[in-house]
């Protein structure tokens, strides 16, 4: 199946189908605040970065846009509008920013490897459509921002008893907070091993219901 026909949810570079998003998934959802960041950051740079390749791919800019090293190009956009949100989310709430830096700083590396790029560059049309490029930028960052919140709202609950979103320049702010004895906390879903437990459970039922229900990776 060609890159362009993958589907961003059931395809095999999805972020459960080949497990593209798996670093983002661990990192970022210990924390509902984080992921709430994290998933603004990835929409943000994988929207931005596509308009502006399908752009400099366009009849306008073909004299100043080289043939090779798009790749690297592309690249280089997506660190430059992952920093420019960094830099905005910084002055809006810099301690809330410092926890998720390096999750932060991630997100156009993983903007680069994903098939967004291939599909844009490498398509076989000359000249991609902006609009098209668009909406896959958006379909591929939104379900790994669901998927990267999802999971936050399973795990902050069981490792912390709260939840909590993105406050104010003092940091985070816990929107909910157990009772002490509602549930018994589970201390190994704070750290990695707690991650990838989760993600384990949930790509078994993924490939389960895709075995059972989806046939194919072409989007309908």
């Amino acid at each position: 199946m060609s890159i362009e026909n993958q589907h961003p949810f059931w395809g095999s570079l999805s972020p459960l189908g080949g497990l593209s998003g798996a670093g983002l998934l661990i990192m970022a959802s210990a924390r509902l605040a984080w992921a709430v960041t994290v998933a603004g950051g990835v929409i943000w740079v994988y929207t931005l970065s596509a308009l502006a390749v399908s752009f400099l791919s366009s009849d306008a800019c073909r004299k100043i846009f080289p043939v090779r090293g798009r790749k690297i190009i592309f690249t280089c956009l997506a660190y430059f509008f992952g920093s420019a949100y960094l830099l905005i989310f910084w002055l809006l709430c810099p301690f809330a920013a410092l926890e998720v830096f390096l999750p932060l700083m991630l997100v156009p590396l993983f903007c680069a490897s994903s098939s967004l790029c291939d599909n844009i560059l490498f398509s076989k049309k000359n000249h991609p459509d902006i609009e098209e490029s668009f909406s896959r930028a958006f379909s591929l960052a939104a379900v790994l921002s669901l998927l990267i919140i999802a999971f936050s709202i399973i795990r902050e609950p069981l490792a912390y008893c709260s939840l909590s979103l993105p406050g104010t320049h003092r940091g985070i702010v816990k929107i909910i907070s157990f009772k002490n004895g509602a549930f018994f906390p589970i201390g190994i879903f704070t750290s990695s091993a707690g991650a990838l437990l989760l993600l384990g459970y949930f790509t078994g039922l993924y490939r389960y219901f895709k075995n059972e229900n989806f046939n194919g990776e072409a989007e309908k």
